[in-house]
């Protein structure tokens, strides 16, 4: 039967005392890189094997962050989930995930279990539940794209981004703007789309109309709604050029689709601009210029919040609300001009 190596076998075989070894799991920030690299040395050679759970129990850390995200349908849902797992090499954070599918009661119950395994932070992208709500559970809370009054955020600037998008539109000489997306509360960040466009088609003098609908959870879903407003579109502006911004990329994809089936040209008639810069668009059968939002860096920001609110929580201090704008970038591909 093979042998648990303990901190004791560690010590006698570094030379070093058993606080030392503890000191290295606990805080290595305390040793010199001489030492640590001499303590890692050891432990390939004993081939130890690190006991999470007892560490855990000694030490009240579990190094383990609640997600809880609207679904993984949406291309950039997925897209931020990929990046924040990829966080783990830098800050051994690992995650539980809950997907919320917009429904607050399943949401209050996932946020209960993650407590239950005593989660150090989380990380909300889900719009349903208020983030006064969010601060009073007491615990570091980090959202993303969603209303954040009461808690630190990371969000794109959805405003610049919008413009810049729309400004392409009536730049390529678009003779109708149309802005699709969801019904979206004012105190969302990414209402700000909505704001820049129509603000912008307002400056220019730009004829434009905008589709609020549900669009639903699923490719069905959103393939029936998106077609009912292809042909509403088609209805109403049969020979112009049109030009349609998306609110993110998934919707702009399958409009696209939608375009191309019914034989319209790329991007004589139409023009189309997503927003995201999630890989659908560029693995699109035409690339679709979209806005970039710098999911990565949403993503590492997030983390970086967080963990410096878990590290001042555990010195018993509580830090001031962060609200982080991350800068967006125009990305022109195949469907514009």
């Amino acid at each position: 039967m093979k042998k648990n190596v303990t901190f004791n076998d560690i010590a006698k075989y570094t030379n070093f005392s058993k606080t030392t070894i503890s000191r290295y799991f606990n805080s290595p920030d305390t040793l010199t890189e001489e030492s640590i690299k001499k303590i890692e040395h050891a432990l390939v050679k004993l081939n130890y094997q690190e006991n999470k759970v007892a560490k855990i129990l000694a030490n009240g850390k579990t190094e383990m962050i609640g997600v809880i995200i609207p679904n993984l349908y949406m291309h950039y849902y997925a897209h931020i989930l990929n990046h924040l797992i990829q966080t783990y090499s830098k800050y051994h954070y690992k995650f539980i995930v809950f997907l919320g599918n917009s429904d607050p009661k399943e949401e209050s119950k996932y946020i209960q279990e993650l407590l239950s395994y005593k989660i150090e932070g989380m990380i909300m992208l889900s719009h349903s539940i208020d983030s006064l709500t969010l601060k009073n559970l007491d615990i570091p809370i980090v959202s993303i794209e969603r209303e954040d009054k009461y808690i630190s955020s990371v969000n794109s600037d959805n405003y610049n981004g919008a413009r810049q998008a729309t400004q392409l539109l009536i730049h390529n000489s678009c003779e109708i703007l149309i802005h699709i997306n969801s019904k979206v509360n004012e105190n969302i960040p990414a209402y700000r789309r909505i704001q820049a466009f129509q603000e912008t088609c307002h400056q220019f003098q730009a004829r434009y109309e905008c589709y609020f609908s549900n669009l639903g959870n699923s490719y069905e879903e959103s393939y029936q709604a998106l077609l009912n407003i292809y042909l509403d579109i088609e209805e109403k502006y049969p020979i112009i050029k049109k030009g349609v911004f998306l609110s993110n990329d998934t919707h702009a994809n399958i409009f696209l689709n939608i375009i191309m089936k019914h034989k319209k040209n790329i991007p004589e008639e139409y023009e189309v601009i997503g927003f995201d810069n999630s890989p659908i668009s560029e693995q699109a059968i035409l690339s679709i210029t979209t806005v970039d939002q710098h999911i990565s860096q949403l993503s590492e920001t997030a983390m970086d919040c967080l963990i410096r609110q878990i590290q001042a929580k555990r010195n018993n201090n509580v830090l001031d609300i962060e609200h982080t704008i991350i800068h967006t970038t125009l990305m022109k591909r195949e469907t514009t001009t």
